[in-house]
């Protein structure tokens, strides 16, 4: 059964290294001048602030799914407490499943918990899973564009 939950970020990110990588090879466009190489020390620093979500998808104990948000004050509207989402992914054997949408309701309760106001989520062109948002309740507010400009 699989099973959506809050965790603490340290001793999720050394597990979910091995499904970086495999997210990775799926969704990431142009491996060939962008390497995987997340800055961790980053996610732990801002870990330690209080800033990061981490929302777990387990089948039995095992991570198959996660979602990684940053929650802060909006940039431009700092009395709006702001979910970013940073990454989320479910292992393709556990898609079709109501995977997704059970990880989201997860991380949409801990929001609330956490007096989150707004939260803005994306979805990859290439790997599109607006129809997710959609069902959920999200709406389409901005497209973002990406070019390479450097070797």
């Amino acid at each position: 059964m699989l099973t959506a939950q809050v965790e603490p970020f340290p001793p999720f990110l050394e597990e979910v290294k091995p499904l970086l990588a495999l997210h990775y090879e799926e969704l990431a466009l142009n491996k060939d001048c962008v390497p995987l190489d997340p800055q961790y020390d980053e996610y732990l620093k801002r870990d330690a602030q209080g800033m990061v979500m981490t929302i777990t998808l387990r089948d039995a104990g095992k991570l198959v799914g996660y979602f990684v948000g940053f929650v802060a004050p909006g940039l431009h509207y700092q009395t709006c407490l702001t979910l970013h989402l940073d990454i989320f992914w479910v292992h393709p054997d556990h898609r079709g499943k109501m995977a997704g949408f059970r990880l989201f309701k997860a991380v949409e309760a801990e929001a609330k918990r956490r007096g989150v106001q707004r939260m803005f989520a994306g979805s990859k062109v290439h790997k599109d899973a607006s129809w997710l948002f959609e069902k959920l309740g999200y709406t389409e507010v901005e497209r973002i564009y990406s070019k390479m400009i450097g070797e």
